[in-house]
């Protein structure tokens, strides 16, 4: 429905613009916004690759390990009927400290395979198990410590100071997976 009402508007403004005779400021506008678009484009890639690469770093170098280590003790309350020595854990340890550090695209391959795993442990396959849900809603709601989507989106945009909102944005999702996990652990006391 949403792509319907984009072409109507595209369609309506290319018409408004040739009935007044104006039509190459559509075309003007429409190469610009591609210009922009490539821009916005490299500089996310950019942004990206660094992360990426900083999150390899921290893997060869065991960091990231030594982070999950950190974190497996808090994951493991949350997670009470997964095995800590189960390879669904270390995913799903993998997959909070990937999302803590802003990394959701290198976090999803950690949350898919620990969800399968976890699946895969099911004695119910068609429900989801609590640590399912959990896991869900933790991927969901992941507190996020340094957003590095939108520190390349601010920085593309010429943002002065693209790092200004990181406590904020590290406050409202550590504030939004309380939420999501409360909200979880009242529906399944019901």
């Amino acid at each position: 429905m949403l792509n319907l009402i984009w072409v109507l508007l595209l369609a309506a403004g290319v018409v408004a613009a040739a009935l007044q005779g104006n039509i190459e400021a559509v075309q003007t506008a429409a190469l610009n916004g591609a210009a922009k678009s490539l821009d916005l484009i490299w500089q996310l890639a950019a942004g990206m690759l660094l992360w990426m690469g900083l999150l390899a770093l921290l893997r060869e170098s065991g960091l990231l390990q030594k982070l999950a280590g950190l974190i497996a003790p808090l994951l493991s309350r949350l997670f009470p009927e997964v095995d800590r020595e189960s390879e669904a854990f270390g995913n799903i340890v993998l997959n909070f400290s990937a999302n803590l550090l802003g990394l959701g695209n290198a976090a999803t391959p950690f949350g898919l395979k620990a969800m399968q795993e976890l699946q895969r442990q099911n004695p119910q396959p068609d429900e989801a198990t609590d640590s399912m849900i959990t896991l869900l809603v933790l991927n969901t709601t992941a507190p996020t410590l340094l957003p590095t989507t939108i520190l390349a989106l601010r920085g593309a945009a010429g943002s002065a100071s693209p790092a200004e909102v990181v406590p904020l944005c590290a406050a409202a999702s550590c504030f939004g997976m309380l939420v999501g996990l409360a909200v979880h652990w009242c529906l399944r006391r019901r």
